[in-house]
């Protein structure tokens, strides 16, 4: 951890987004064609049609935004979910937030709304936002959406709507033909269009997350500190869960269902900052951002011909650190 000084906070900020820009420009360089900085700067900033302007502009620059965007989605998207079930393991598919955006493009497939990635968006959209309000009302009956009511009911909504959704796809095959490839996870494909249409989403769902900062801050004492102090924990709670909502659909819908992300840059986040959520939500933003860039680079680089989505480079990193912190115990924030 960088201590509780500012300077130093400001200073660990700042390495993420050196980090962050030099795993951007990486991306734009690197793949199955190696292009120097030179040949990047040129596409960039004078494009003549020539082929390494048309890969970096038409192809790499394209979904390396995309990676950066939703990257910072799940990444506070994660950090705030760990926060609210003061859970280490918790990551968005816990809420069911994923479940929800799957299945609503599973049926959106089957009856012939799904035809573009556009129409998958808001599909995925619709269902990632009734699954996340569904979640909070169910854990909200009775005393309040507590942490472990909130967690315990995204468990059960996940797998029913899981179950609902392998149903679906194991009958009719089309619409398994068809899922697949966004079920995977993956920023392959993916343009500016898709950024313009799910950034409204992400960008109201970052405020939301400054915004829940310190609320999270004094929930972290527990609901019933905090709720002495002054604070309404079940507005908080509210607001927090729809930051989640809005960050994981926005993420899910463009790209589709990546998992450990959250996870990922929750905890590295955690151990360089510490809990003060006002600087640990940007700094999970900026881990996301970079691991979504690399991860997506990985795949092209070891990929050969194709491509390893990044979604399969995040399950091999992410799960391993799943079984650190399961063994270390470390399941308490």
């Amino acid at each position: 951890m960088w201590g509780d000084r500012r300077e130093a906070r400001v200073a660990a900020l700042v390495v993420l987004v050196v980090v962050v820009g030099v795993a951007f420009g990486a991306s734009l360089a690197l793949g199955s064609r190696w292009l120097g900085a030179g040949a990047v700067w040129h596409a960039l900033s004078d494009n003549t049609g020539a082929d390494a302007d048309v890969i970096v502009r038409s192809l790499r620059l394209p979904r390396t935004v995309v990676a950066s965007v939703i990257g910072v989605c799940l990444g506070i998207a994660g950090a705030l979910m760990q926060g609210h079930t003061r859970n280490a393991l918790a990551e968005p598919g816990i809420f069911g937030v994923s479940a929800g955006a799957a299945l609503a493009v599973v049926l959106g497939l089957q009856i012939g709304l799904v035809e573009s990635v556009g129409s998958t968006v808001w599909c995925a959209l619709v269902g990632a936002l009734v699954a996340t309000f569904g979640v909070q009302r169910l854990a909200s009956r009775g005393s309040g959406a507590s942490p472990v009511g909130l967690a315990l009911t995204g468990a059960a909504v996940a797998a029913m709507l899981g179950a609902l959704t392998s149903a679906i796809v194991l009958l009719d095959a089309n619409t398994l033909d068809g899922y697949r490839f966004w079920a995977v996870g993956s920023v392959a494909g993916r343009g500016f269009d898709v950024v313009g249409q799910v950034l409204p989403f992400a960008v109201v769902g970052l405020v939301l997350a400054m915004l829940n900062a310190r609320d999270l801050d004094l929930l972290a004492l527990g609901d019933d500190v905090a709720a002495g102090l002054g604070l309404s924990v079940r507005r908080a709670r509210l607001v927090g869960l729809l930051a989640i909502g809005l960050l994981t659909a926005a993420g899910v819908a463009a790209c589709g269902t990546i998992g450990f992300l959250g996870l990922l840059s929750g905890h590295v986040a955690r151990r360089i900052f510490g809990a003060r959520n006002a600087w640990l939500i940007p700094a999970a933003g900026l881990t996301g951002a970079a691991a979504l860039i690399l991860a997506d680079l990985v795949g092209r680089l070891v990929g050969g011909a194709g491509e390893v989505q990044a979604g399969v480079v995040l399950g091999i990193v992410g799960a391993p650190l799943f079984v650190i912190v399961v063994r270390r115990r470390a399941v308490a924030l």
